[in-house]
């Protein structure tokens, strides 16, 4: 089976988590995907790729599997990120378009034998990484990093902004943290962004995010447009598009590192 995390240490304050670039989904479970399920439309593509390279000294922390197999970025208990909001469960039963993607819906004990074969393994890399990263500089800024189709009307309505920042209004992180990169974002020329918008935070950044012992979460969810040729099959990365978004990518989290020393001392 392959490794549920993949983990690239680095020795900087800034730590990539990367719960849904992920599409291994074990041959048992992908049996039981319908026809719909098994393309897989709801991943993160390529923020794997987007991200790489742009700042020395990151940790990554990566899941290798697929949300469909259980969803890495929602609480282990079930509960809902956006009550009263259409949203998807721990272990999907339907896509973002709201349609079901499973032929043999999965049981309460699938549930349980998955959440603890891979979300356990992905929170438990997760956590190590920030708590050896906060030990060594006084200070850890989890940057959870997302993309998503900009038009999906089951989830929102209109066109979904480029950069959309979420900090559980402001709860995870230093309002420095959130104010710098709000600042970044609205100053891209031809982007737009939005803070605490549709997005405001998965339960990554809500369960990580504690400012009063200098661990900091911030989440950003892209666009796809932003750097896929098309917001569909077969969802090819657009090198031209990817670089001009590399550039503004790069200056966050740059700035972000700068930040982290002045941090330690405010908790």
């Amino acid at each position: 089976m392959t490794d549920p995390v993949e983990i690239k240490r680095g020795d900087g304050p800034i730590v990539l988590g990367l719960p849904h670039t992920g599409t291994y989904v074990p041959d048992d479970i992908a049996a039981k995907l319908n026809d719909r399920g098994r393309e897989l439309a709801d991943t993160d593509w390529h923020i794997h790729t987007l991200y790489d390279g742009l700042l020395d000294g990151v940790t990554t922390v990566r899941a290798t599997f697929h949300r469909y197999v259980i969803d890495a970025n929602r609480d282990p208990e079930g509960v809902s990120l956006y009550p009263g909001q259409n949203t998807t469960t721990l272990v999907p039963l339907t896509d973002f378009d709201g349609e079901n993607i499973w032929d043999v819906a999965p049981t309460e004990d699938d549930i349980a034998y998955r959440a603890a074969t891979f979300h356990a393994p992905y929170h438990q890399a997760l956590a190590a990484e920030l708590e050896r990263v906060r030990a060594k500089h006084g200070v850890a800024i989890l940057y959870d990093c997302h993309s998503i189709r900009s038009n999906i009307p089951f989830l929102f309505e209109g066109t979904l902004p480029d950069f959309n920042i979420g900090t559980n209004l402001g709860a995870t992180c230093d309002p420095m943290i959130e104010t710098l990169t709000s600042e970044i974002c609205s100053q891209a020329q031809g982007y737009s962004a939005v803070l605490n918008g549709r997005f405001k935070g998965g339960w990554t950044t809500r369960h990580y995010g504690r400012p009063e012992i200098n661990q900091h979460a911030i989440q950003m969810e892209l666009a796809q447009s932003t750097y896929l040729t098309a917001e569909e099959a077969p969802w090819s990365y657009d090198e031209s598009r990817a670089a001009k978004l590399r550039t503004h990518l790069t200056e966050i989290l740059k700035t972000l590192a700068d930040l982290a020393p002045a941090l330690r001392g405010k908790s």
